[in-house]
């Protein structure tokens, strides 16, 4: 196969060198095509320009074609529809058009990265947080807000006594079966009568020179005032008669209590709040058990209640057992009380701690429990929600005073309060000064 030019052979192809060449002196390098960028084509064989005769390859290398208009493989010059390569001005591919060197696929390296502006990315990152924060906090209040029961009318009680300095809440934890199946009422011991009752009742008082928490016992003996029916809207007119307080309740509901405890006390009430049987076992059951040390073993078939001395952790079945235990104990409802007062401060501290505060999957149920089983007036606001679970963590942490109503004896089984201590205790709740009266 003849691999010269076309125009060449083995005749003019001049002295060889090396394998299979007897000239001797080398092959020259042979010449790339050329590419002219202007002018008239050249045509083989001619150097320079017209006039010029042709010219022998140097050493012997014939001249290759030219790819000019016309000319041999179809190339062209400048200005024409074809292809030019560049060689025969330097030019390389890849170089960039600002003449430095380049990278991959033309473009120049970058050069080093500018130190990171620290002082911009804190004060954006502070922002983020600080709307996520905001944000989060408000939707979190309005979901709050929305499932509080403000189902309790105060502007229903009648004849009311004046306020004081500082807020007193009155706390009921009633023995509401809503919500429980036969199952639930069997596990938890609550047996299944109708309608509600007060298991417990309680008044926080929260000032400025320390919170008290105050049981009011419900076998007190109290006398039943006038009052407007919740229902009705019809005045009943008082004829002195006494019986235990938790009847009052049972009576008309909230607000002939709230009247019964302010005619007695002579303490306004500015909050109510109510909570069931199932609602407290859910919310103990959401906070993960309250841990209560029980300083006597005791069992109560009433209750369920079967208790060890020591500390342990009590679950929703168990706390409600023990809250409601009064029939293991000599001092029957006192004793009560005073472990409803221990239990509720021992699950107040246990909602407070940041386990469960900075848990979103802990604090959100254990909202979600606590304010769905809650039925509150309807002035009731969460800030209003939020100082009464503080003091009563206050109070069990120390920084106020838990106390029985005084008792000075009893008459037919109703337990009767110390009229000259309850006067005393009353007259410092209103003025918000320290209490001093004991319930010894």
């Amino acid at each position: 196969m003849n691999e010269w030019p076309e125009g060449w052979s083995d005749e003019n192809r001049g002295p060889r060198y090396g394998r299979g060449s007897a000239g001797a002196q080398p092959e020259g390098a042979r010449v790339m095509r050329q590419v002219r960028r202007g002018g008239p084509a050249v045509p083989p064989g001619q150097r320079g320009g017209p006039g010029r005769g042709p010219t022998a390859p140097p050493h012997g290398v014939p001249q290759q074609p030219s790819y000019v208009d016309g000319g041999e493989g179809g190339g062209y010059a400048d200005g024409g529809p074809g292809y030019d390569s560049g060689y025969n001005t330097g030019q390389v591919y890849g170089a960039s058009g600002g003449g430095g060197p380049a990278g991959p696929g033309g473009s120049r390296p970058r050069g080093p990265r500018p130190a990171p502006n620290w002082r911009r990315r804190i004060k954006w990152t502070a922002i983020t947080v600080v709307t996520v924060v905001v944000v989060t906090s408000v939707a979190t209040y309005f979901w709050a807000d929305s499932k509080l029961h403000r189902d309790v009318d105060l502007s229903k009680v009648i004849d009311r006594p004046e306020g004081g300095e500082g807020t007193n809440y009155l706390i009921v934890g009633s023995d509401s079966r809503d919500g429980l199946s036969s199952e639930d009422k069997k596990k938890l011991h609550t047996g299944s009568a109708e309608g509600k009752r007060t298991d417990s009742m309680m008044i926080l008082h929260v000032g400025d020179n320390g919170d008290t928490l105050i049981s009011l016992p419900r076998d007190s003996n109290v006398e039943i005032p006038s009052y407007k029916g919740a229902e009705s809207g019809k005045t009943y007119p008082a004829t002195g008669r006494h019986t235990k307080l938790n009847a009052a309740y049972a009576e008309d509901g909230p607000t002939l209590l709230v009247r019964t405890v302010e005619y007695n006390t002579g303490l306004h009430i500015d909050h109510y709040v109510e909570i069931g049987f199932a609602g407290f076992a859910n919310i103990v059951d959401a906070v993960g058990g309250v841990e209560m040390n029980i300083d006597k073993p005791f069992k109560d078939k009433w209750s369920g209640a079967d208790f060890q001395a020591g500390k342990q952790k009590l679950n929703g079945e168990q706390a409600l057992a023990f809250v409601r235990t009064r029939h293991a104990f000599a001092a029957s409802d006192l004793q009560r009380t005073k472990n409803q007062q221990k239990f509720l401060s021992a699950l107040a501290h246990e909602v407070a701690t940041p386990s469960t505060i900075l848990n979103p999957f802990a604090f959100y149920p254990t909202m979600s429990a606590g304010l769905d089983s809650l039925i509150v007036d309807k002035d009731m606001s969460l800030w209003d929600l939020a100082s009464m679970f503080w003091a009563m963590k206050g109070v069990s942490g120390g920084d106020g005073t838990s106390m029985n109503m005084p008792i000075s004896g009893s008459t037919g089984g109703n337990l009767v309060w110390d009229k000259a201590k309850v006067k005393t205790l009353v007259d410092e709740l209103k003025n918000d000064e320290k209490v001093t009266v004991s319930d010894g």
